[in-house]
């Protein structure tokens, strides 16, 4: 038998979704543990984007005004520019049945946004240790019941929890360790940098469509650009020993992006992040949860990761909770939180699948293209879906093109057989 649980919550990682599920529980009156191999602020690769619905949580973690203060660009919808240079403008809607909380996204580097977020964590009775690298999960019969650690020094050290929760991004070793971990088969690779030119203005975010290829731009001052490459992860591997060369050359290849970019510079090494995609299975033990990119993660069009992250953390915390004052932490008292997340996030990886299906065929892309340029509502619809307010499912009533789409990728979906359902 395990030694008795010196904490209520371990979370292992520190990001926004352990850092927002850390500071929920924390203020609930729980014992909150949070460990991370790293020091903050630290550089983390993301699109750095925060989508208008973002703010709603962001406020009820008491950080909005913190983040807003710390320097984060207002955006107010994306500029698309497909393969055959049409340009459409998309604005998150403000007026008709569904309004976002706020009506404008937000764009702020993640070394500032993570910070936020971990000193408003800190200031919590939630004990943070960073520099602290979880090295495996201990087990008490059917349930993890702790994690074993290396403190900043290296000395192993055995720390017990009555939950712990995995938050530790798409390598998460609480996953891993689980075996629930395989291959995605959409093989892509993130390249991502930061240019400096004139400051021109720029209030959206920007894609720019090339099949198979795709770059998605974010402001985030005036004459600072987050700027990103997805490219298949079979080009990418071909680059190794030569990225900042292949990846200016993808650059060069998207038509229009050249001119957008004139007088801007890189003034950042260039990273790479893949393969994207991974498959997670739901947890097949009691005493843990997976949230964010720990419970997997699909390749997302416009860099929304964070929202989710946020918004599993809220879903966690709201079973967590009970399961943890009932002293009932099992694998079946567990379970709604998997069942919450795929009612919330389901409809929305649809929509992200019928967007890579069109990314990567130029028709699709040309002729989905001029359907938006035709049908602006259509666009603002996507536009809030893509924002996190409006329901997916607004668009297969407003689209024929859209649902048929939708239909393939659901097609090519079952194909792969990734599912959420229970392992």
């Amino acid at each position: 038998m395990s030694p008795a649980a010196a904490y209520d919550a371990i979370i292992v990682g520190a990001g926004p979704a352990g850092s927002a599920t850390g500071i929920l529980l924390a203020e609930s009156g729980l014992r909150v543990l949070v460990l991370d191999r790293a020091a903050f602020p630290r550089p983390k690769m993301c699109g750095e984007y925060l989508s208008p619905e973002t703010a709603r949580i962001l406020d009820r973690l008491g950080v909005l005004e913190a983040v807003n203060g710390a320097g984060a660009a207002p955006l107010w919808g994306m500029t698309i520019t497909g393969p055959d240079g049409a340009r459409i403008v998309g604005t998150y809607p403000t007026t008709g049945r569904w309004r976002g909380y706020r009506d404008h996204a937000l764009a702020i580097p993640r070394a500032t946004f993570d910070g936020v977020l971990v000193d408003r964590l800190r200031a919590t009775s939630a004990e943070v240790r960073e520099r602290c690298r979880v090295t495996d999960l201990v087990m008490d019969g059917d349930r993890v019941a702790g994690v074993e650690a290396l403190d900043p020094a290296g000395r192993p050290e055995r720390l017990m929890g009555r939950l712990v929760i995995g938050a530790d991004g798409r390598n998460s070793l609480v996953a891993r360790r689980l075996g629930l971990v395989s291959p995605h088969p959409l093989r892509r690779m993130a390249l991502m940098t930061y240019m400096s030119g004139p400051a021109d203005g720029a209030d959206r975010g920007e894609i720019y469509v090339n099949p198979p290829d795709y770059s998605i731009l974010n402001p985030l001052a005036p004459g600072r650009l987050n700027v990103s490459v997805v490219v298949p992860l079979r080009d990418a591997v071909t680059a190794r020993g030569r990225l900042e060369a292949f990846f200016e050359a993808r650059l060069r290849a998207i038509p229009s992006l050249d001119r957008r970019l004139a007088g801007f510079r890189r003034d950042a090494p260039v990273t790479a992040l893949g393969p994207l995609a991974v498959r997670v299975a739901p947890p097949r033990c009691g005493g843990v949860l997976l949230i964010g990119d720990s419970a997997g993660f699909y390749d997302p069009f416009t860099g929304e990761g964070i929202y989710t992250a946020l918004r599993c953390a809220e879903l966690a915390v709201g079973v967590a909770l009970p399961a943890l004052r009932s002293g009932d932490c099992s694998r079946v008292a567990l379970r709604r939180y998997t069942e919450q997340r795929r009612a919330v996030f389901d409809d929305k990886e649809r929509v992200m699948r019928a967007l890579q299906l069109i990314v990567r065929h130029r028709p699709i892309a040309n002729r989905i293209g001029r359907v938006f340029a035709r049908r602006p509502e259509l666009l603002h619809l996507v536009m809030g879906v893509v924002g996190d307010f409006v329901p997916p499912r607004a668009l297969l009533q407003q689209s024929p093109l859209l649902s048929l789409l939708f239909t393939v990728a659901d097609a090519t979906h079952r194909r792969w057989g990734h599912r959420w359902s229970e392992a």
